[in-house]
């Protein structure tokens, strides 16, 4: 969007600059025709008579920056009705447009109509037909031609008799249709009333009386609307009127009030009252009696009903319907009351609630702290051990705890007043793991469930399957052959039911145990013979429980049975011996004998060989060995030797054979066999004597057995424990009170303690730990309740049969300061006069404390930061000490604070609230806010208004609060005071000229008992003028002209405007100022007489003339104003000289010039009107010759006959002067430098017209010499540039070519050999740059010598070193200095040989003098080091440096 309105933009801008230019393509646009603003806003009043001009806060018009136009206005738009005409008036550079209405029979203006009409204005300049639109908006300004109209014309209201004073209580309404002032109008009642009251402008209408039924029903008022400009223009015209009518109705004024007391009915109350209510209402008659009082909310189960006491009483009594749930209300109702009165309309109370409650509660409903209660038990545990504590809340004296039937019940005890159940009796755990048992309160209304879990403990041994066991097994069983097993339970959980055996004999048996599985096997190899047979075993079952295991022995009977595992052995072998052959058959020769270790059977013998004869015979069980047949006859008798080969057997075994050798003797001889001992006898019998001493040790085992499982001994009380100890009340639950300790000399579990209370713990207020015997508290103790505890502690220790000690202990609570003092009632309440005396008794407030001695001394004192009141410390009454005020502040709450005087702990205190109400003294007169009143009023406000409303207030209460209004003075009759409602009144119409301000004085006064009481206040009332200024001030014309010459001082006079104004007073009184325009602070006005003076410099050269916007002012206090436009012309003085179009002007001319040639054209002009285009020029200075001559109206300088030569001067300095022809002239100087440039008119001069110099002779020089210089000649032109640019050349006397110059220095040099006595002559020319040419020539004379004679003194420069100075400007020739050599008078040749930048310098030949041989410019080089050499022709050839510093002295310098 943007970028469319530029391009657009652009594109009229350029159309505009094609569409204005011409044919001719002028380069400068005149300033395009425009008005002074785009829009001009105009006024003009309604109603206007004809050729009236607008008026207009803004010139309207053009300026005309052109003086060949000719402009014209015309309306070419927005007047259909052809109202307006637009005309011209110029005046200096500007063109007024004045617009005026019509004459003849136009229409006339109607604001009402048509308030404002948008004319378009078109100028036209006639000789370009140039046009410039403008919009003007002409605003038709109101005339009072109109009145106010009410709208409706009828009004109707309703009051209540108790409607309070400055109430509104209607609005009328009119309308006027002029505006401003115009439209303003006030309203009034066409009669004076004091029951009401109008505001002049809104039209509320308020109450100012005390409307009474009784006396009037109705008022009919009438209301006058009457147009603010009858004053101001004198005319009584016309009003409009609108009728009012009140009707009056009886109040019902207050409203019933509800006060309840609620009751608590006994539980035993037939028909209980809940509350009893009053209802009361103030207003008299119908409207003060009660219709209802009804339950509007709460009561949605409609339980309850409301009673009147009794017929037409105002008490009624809340009742229940029939019966009520309280179940579901445990806590009560809210019930919400609310009374109606029997007026009409009917007045309902407030609302109020009041809280109904059950019989049964009062502070709502019990609940168990807990749904469930978790607890654990140890089997352990002794008799009473607690296990957990339930509680319900609230709490209540009554409240008592039971137990619902439920299985477990009858191991549990409940104390029934504090909740703690504990058990009757050790639990065990394999009968019972958990036990759920139910709470309930006594009433049955609540309830909780208690989970016990018993903990399992090691409280069962294991025990054996059997009392006893038996077994028995062979002997030679390999070792670790199981004979028996045994087995036991443990009934306990986990690792205290984890049984293992072992053999608890206390001497070696060979026999062991698998830990785990109870099989007894053997440890050794078992002989029946050597070793017991019968074994009995401790056998023990241990569980693996804690903290100690539980063991059980068994005896085991483990018998050895006997085998047949032994040989019979002889006790003799190996015999030897002879028998008589007359040996008798049937004698005995000899017995053998074996034993058997077995005692299993009889051992019996026979023989195995050697007795084929039979003739022996051997006793198999007696091992007898006699004759069987005589040796002497049959086939005995042949033999003399035999060898018997004797075994014996067991019946399995057979013994090792023993044999006889009997040799038969013939003589008679006893028997003789002789044996070898085997000592078997001997050795077994050791052997039954070890086995026997073991049998033996078993059984003295048997004598200890299980002795360490017997349960010996009863626990025992530490004897130094106390019978009686002290506790505080205060002592924190749970903290430890005393150490029980018990001891039993038992171990293991025969020795284990656990300590319970068994009696004296009514209050559940002690728990003792079960394991340590520490008794702690487990409630909170009350000195207050129980004072005193004897408690049985019992300590039992866990062995079987369990043993068990008890002992009294004596507790004695002590007081702590636990309980603050208690007042005896919730809050106190006195009522007491205010002005009642100093140090009366007022009241006495009583608070007691259960605690003893300083715990519960209780003492007084007030909290409530109070200068009023005291308390006495000890006896709480309580006093006046300062004067009251019920004004001041009409309830005093005191908080009384009752605090104990406890030393060691904190003090406890507790406050109550004493209200002290003050009643009321008639000892405050009304007090005026503010104490005094301004008012501002204007003075045309109807008879009848209120101006304002007078405030008085007395903080008494009653009749002595009631405040009555009046006048000490009346103002002169033109005001009132409301003596009820204090509204003050016009009685009579103001008027601003005649007075202004009002002081009226008034009283207040109560209407206290038996004294009243006033006070006064001062009103001061201002009268406003009311603008009744009509006429603004008015100019003759609406632009005036005027002229003042230049130059004048400041403070000169120029001009006076002058306005009228018809009016009055200050309203005619006129003020002139300077508000706009172009000479704003360049001209003052005085504001009184109207004379416009400078008040800056003028001049007419910056400012011809100045447009003045003068304002007429009158001093109305709405002030009217109107302007003139004023023009001023500034008049000519010579007071500027001309002035040249630049100070210096530097023109350059050629030399020689002919005559009328222009050098420059001096340019001046000057800003004076008069003196423009009338300057004069003339050459003043600088050409004395007169080679310039200048007109002395153009100011043109020009060439005369005389020749201008820039060689005999370069520049001239001419002073122009240029004057006007004011009286007295002036004039001013002008400077021209002219440059003469230079022309080739001088010929190149040498500085001599031949030299003449004599040289040494020269040898013969070597091939390849240098051409050394001989001698350099100078020449100069006078003229500059090329024209003075010389070269050099040789012209004659070089035939042979042995001589060579150098063009530019002019050097001549040779590499001639010249003896003595030679000569040569050498024609030189210069010729210059110039165009043309010009040129001159010299002669060099060389005249060869023979070398001097060398010197007898050495020579030498008189100076170590030369400085001389040169200046830039110095001329060709110019002699520097001179270089000076000792001896005197020796002939000498000089060159320079070094350091002669450019050949600027040159050194004589002979004398040793240094020239200026070329022009200088120091810019280009300011510093020359030149090296001079001297020489006297001979060998001896000295060279000295001397150096040069040129200083930089330019012209300019």
């Amino acid at each position: 969007m943007g970028r469319h309105l530029a391009l657009l933009l652009l594109l009229l801008l350029l159309l505009q600059h094609f569409g204005d230019s011409d044919g001719s393509q002028r380069l400068e646009h005149p300033p395009p025709l425009q008005f002074t603003h785009f829009q001009y806003n105009v006024t003009v009043h309604e109603n206007s008579a004809a050729k009236t001009y607008v008026g207009h806060p803004v010139k309207m018009g053009i300026y005309i920056t052109n003086p060949l136009w000719e402009l014209r206005y015309k309306i070419v738009s927005g007047d259909n009705e052809n109202l307006f005409k637009a005309e011209e008036y110029i005046l200096g550079d500007f063109c007024f447009l004045r617009i005026r209405t019509k004459g003849g029979n136009t229409a006339i203006l109607n604001r009402e109509v048509k308030d404002h009409y948008t004319l378009i204005v078109k100028a036209v300049e006639k000789n370009t037909n140039v046009e410039a639109r403008t919009k003007v908006r002409v605003q038709v300004l109101d005339t009072n031609d109109l009145r106010p109209l009410f709208s409706p014309t009828s009004y109707s209201v309703s009051l209540p008799e108790n409607t309070a004073i400055r109430t509104s209580i209607a609005r009328v309404s009119a309308t006027d249709a002029d505006i401003g002032t115009n439209g303003e109008f006030y309203y009034s009642f066409k009669d004076r009333t004091d029951m009401f009251a109008i505001h002049p402008t809104s039209g509320t209408v308020v109450l100012t009386g005390r409307l009474d039924y009784v006396e009037t029903q109705l008022y009919e008022l009438e209301i006058l609307a009457v147009d603010r400009g009858m004053k101001l223009y004198g005319s009584s015209g016309i009003s409009s009127m609108a009728k009012l009518t009140v009707h009056v109705e009886q109040a019902n004024e207050c409203a019933p009030v509800i006060t309840a007391v609620t009751l608590s009915p006994s539980e035993l109350d037939k028909d209980p009252t809940y509350a009893i209510v009053t209802v009361d209402d103030c207003d008299q008659g119908a409207n003060g009696e009660i219709a209802s009082l009804s339950i509007v909310a709460g009561d949605f189960l409609q339980q309850f009903r409301t009673v009147r006491s009794s017929p037409g009483s105002k008490e009624y009594k809340i009742k229940a319907l029939n019966g009520i749930d309280w179940d579901s209300h445990p806590s009560g109702y809210n019930l919400t009351l609310q009374a109606k009165d029997k007026g009409t309309p009917p007045q309902f109370s407030s609302v109020k609630v009041i809280h109904v409650t059950s019989p049964h509660f009062k502070a709502g409903p019990v609940r168990f702290e807990k749904d469930i209660y978790r607890a654990e038990i140890s089997e352990f545990a002794p008799p009473n051990t607690p296990v957990v504590m339930v509680k319900a809340v609230p709490s209540y004296p009554h409240l008592r705890y039971v137990f619902k039937s439920t299985p477990g019940k009858a191991k549990f005890s409940l104390n029934h007043n504090t909740g703690l159940i504990s058990i009757l009796e050790p639990i065990k755990r394999q009968q019972t793991s958990h036990f759920e048992l139910e709470v309930t309160t006594s009433d049955r209304k609540a309830s909780t469930k208690v989970l016990v879990k018993v903990l399992g403990t090691n409280s069962n041994p294991p025990e054996f399957t059997q009392t006893a066991y038996k077994a028995s097994f062979d002997e030679n069983a390999p070792i670790g052959t199981t004979v028996m097993r045994v087995s036991a339970i443990d009934p306990d959980e986990g690792e205290n039911g984890y049984v293992t055996y072992s053999i608890a004999n206390l001497n070696h048996v060979p026999f062991v145990i698998d830990h785990f599985t109870g099989a007894v096997s053997t440890s050794e190899n078992l002989d029946y013979e050597l070793m017991p047979r019968v074994y009995t075993l401790r056998i023990r079952a241990s569980d693996w429980g804690l903290p100690y295991r539980r063991e059980v022995e068994v005896l085991a009977t483990i018998t050895l049975n006997n085998l047949n595992d032994n040989t019979p052995l002889f006790e003799k072998i190996n015999c030897e011996g002879t028998i008589p052959r007359d040996l008798g058959v049937g004698e005995q020769i000899t017995t053998v004998s074996a034993i058997d270790a077995d005692e299993l059977q009889l051992v019996r013998y026979q023989i195995e060989a050697g007795n084929e004869l039979d003739l022996f015979g051997l006793n198999p069980n007696s091992g007898v060995l006699s004759l069987k047949q005589s040796l002497m006859d049959g086939l005995g008798a042949k033999v003399s030797f035999h060898s018997l080969r004797i075994t014996a057997t067991d019946g399995e075994n057979f013994a090792t054979p023993l044999y006889i050798n009997i040799t038969v003797a013939a003589s008679r001889k006893p028997v003789n066999l002789q044996c070898e001992e085997t000592g078997v006898a001997k050795m077994l019998a050791e052997k039954l004597l070890q086995a026997n001493k073991l049998h033996g040790q078993g059984e003295a085992e048997d004598i200890f057995f299980d002795s360490h499982s017997v349960n010996a001994h009863v626990p025992q009380f530490r004897s130094t424990l106390p019978a009686g100890i002290e506790v505080k009340e205060n002592h924190p639950v749970g903290s430890s009170i005393i150490f029980m300790n018990a001891t039993d000399l038992d171990s293991g579990f025969n020795g284990k303690l656990v300590y319970a209370i068994s009696g004296g713990n009514e209050d559940s207020c002690f728990i003792i730990d079960m394991e340590t015997g520490m008794l702690k508290i487990l409630s909170p103790l009350d000195r207050e309740t129980t004072d005193r505890y004897t408690l049985n502690i019992t300590v039992f220790d866990l062995g079987i049969p369990q043993k068990a000690a008890w002992r009294l202990l004596d507790i004695i609570v002590l007081d702590a300061n636990d309980n603050p003092p208690e007042f005896l009632q919730e809050s106190y309440f006195v009522e007491v006069s205010e002005d009642k005396e100093i140090n009366s008794e007022i009241i006495q407030v009583e608070a007691t404390d259960k605690d003893l001695g300083p715990n519960g001394h209780v003492t007084y004192s007030i909290l409530t930061d109070t200068d009023k009141f005291s308390i006495d410390s000890t006896t709480g009454v309580v006093k006046i000490i300062h004067p009251l005020d019920r004004e001041l502040q009409h309830v005093h709450y005191l908080k009384i604070e009752a605090r104990d005087q406890a030393k060691e702990e904190p003090q406890l205190f507790s406050t109550v609230l004493l209200k002290v109400s003050l009643e009321d003294v008639n000892d405050n007169p009304p007090k005026f806010i503010p104490p005094n009143y301004r008012v501002k009023v204007r003075e045309d406000l109807p008879e009848g208004t209120i101006i304002m409303w007078l405030e008085a207030y007395d903080p008494d209460l009653g009749q002595s609060s009631q405040v009555r209004y009046s006048l000490m003075d009346h103002g002169e009759g033109h005001f009132d005071v409301d003596k009820l409602s204090g509204a003050v009144r016009i009685v009579q119409q103001l008027d601003f000229e005649k007075k202004q301000v009002y002081n009226l004085t008034v009283r207040a006064k109560d209407k206290g008992k038996p004294v009243s009481l006033s006070s006064t206040c001062y009103v001061e009332i201002e009268v406003i003028d009311v603008n009744e200024n009509l006429h603004p001030p008015v100019f003759s014309s609406f632009v005036e002209k005027g002229a003042v010459k230049e130059d004048v001082p400041i403070g000169s006079s120029v001009m006076t405007v002058s306005a009228h104004d018809e009016d009055t007073g200050r309203d005619g009184e006129i003020r002139y100022s300077i508000r706009d325009g172009s000479g704003v602070g360049v001209f003052k006005i005085d504001e009184e007489t109207g004379v416009i003076e400078t008040s800056d410099r003028l001049d007419r050269e910056s400012t011809s003339h100045y447009w003045l916007t003068v304002y007429a002012t009158d001093q109305g206090v709405v002030p009217l104003s109107s302007f003139i436009e004023i023009y001023i012309e500034v008049e000519d003085v010579n007071d500027n000289a001309p002035q040249t179009s630049e100070p210096v002007y530097y023109p350059e001319i050629m030399e020689n010039s002919p005559k009328d040639i222009p050098v420059v054209q001096i340019e001046a002009f000057d800003p004076d009107s008069s003196s423009d285009d009338k300057l004069t020029y003339k050459i003043t200075s600088g050409n004395p010759q007169g080679f310039f001559s200048i007109h002395p109206k153009t100011g043109l300088i020009t060439t005369t006959s005389r020749k201008l030569d820039r060689e005999q001067q370069d520049e001239h300095i001419l002073e122009v002067t240029v004057t006007d022809n004011g009286t007295p002239p002036r004039s001013t100087i002008a400077r021209v430098i002219v440059k003469i440039l230079d022309e080739n008119d001088n010929k190149p001069q040498f500085l001599q017209k031949f030299y003449k110099i004599r040289l040494p002779e020269r040898e013969k020089p070597e091939r390849n010499s240098k051409r050394e210089p001989l001698y350099r000649v100078v020449a100069t032109d006078k003229d500059e540039g090329p024209n003075a640019e010389i070269s050099y050349s040789i012209e004659d006397g070089n035939d042979n070519g042995k001589f060579f110059i150098e063009p530019k220095t002019g050097v001549v040099s040779s590499k001639k050999f010249s003896a003595a006595g030679e000569y040569d002559i050498l024609s030189i020319k210069a010729v210059d740059n110039g165009r043309p040419q010009k040129s001159s020539t010299t002669r060099l004379h060389i005249e060869w010598i023979s070398k001097p004679k060398p010197s007898l003194e050495p020579i030498s420069f008189e100076e170590s070193f030369f400085t001389f100075t040169v200046m830039e400007s110095d001329p060709v020739a110019h002699m520097i200095g001179v270089i000076s050599v000792e001896p005197a008078g020796t002939p000498l040749w000089f060159d320079i040989i070094g350091g002669n930048y450019d050949s600027h310098f040159d050194v004589d030949k002979g004398t040793g003098t240094i020239i200026v041989a070329k022009p200088l410019d120091a810019e280009q080089k300011s510093n020359y080091n030149l090296t001079v050499e001297a020489t006297d022709g001979t060998t001896t050839i000295l060279t000295q440096v001397s150096e040069l510093q040129m200083m930089c002295l330019s012209e300019e310098n």
